[in-house]
């Protein structure tokens, strides 16, 4: 189940970098508001401590050897053939910022949800005082 929702959200992140440069959105809003963006910095101040490590190798895991040169390719390709792009190269990196960062909001976002069930069913199970 981990491994399919990271994987997921690779595929979720090449899909909205290709949109982003097929549709020509500045491409500087995408990797300041990337990291910068409170979702990530908030979010990993209330994960559980365990986790945070886990989360953020995932976003590395997925930006191997493999992937980095497989999806700047294919940014730098795709913004080289569109009119109008004024730094494929640039396009190119906004698709690994993309690819690094959703798995990492994932596996927060999963942890937390799953820490949330746990401590409601734990309620739940509690008989009443």
């Amino acid at each position: 189940m981990f491994g399919s929702c990271v994987g997921s959200k690779v595929g979720m992140a090449a899909v909205l970098g290709v949109t982003h440069i097929i549709k020509g959105w500045p491409t500087h809003h995408f990797i300041i508001g990337s990291y910068s963006l409170p979702l990530v910095i908030v979010m990993t101040l209330f994960a559980p401590a365990e986790i945070i490590g886990i989360a953020y190798d995932s976003g590395e895991a997925t930006t191997s050897t493999i992937t980095t040169p497989l999806v700047t390719t294919l940014g730098v390709g795709l913004a080289s053939s569109i009119h109008g792009r004024d730094s494929p190269p640039i396009d190119g990196f906004c698709l690994i910022v993309f690819t690094r960062l959703f798995p990492i909001v994932t596996v927060v976002i999963y942890v937390q949800i799953a820490e949330y069930l746990v401590k409601r069913l734990k309620r739940i199970g509690q008989p009443d005082k």
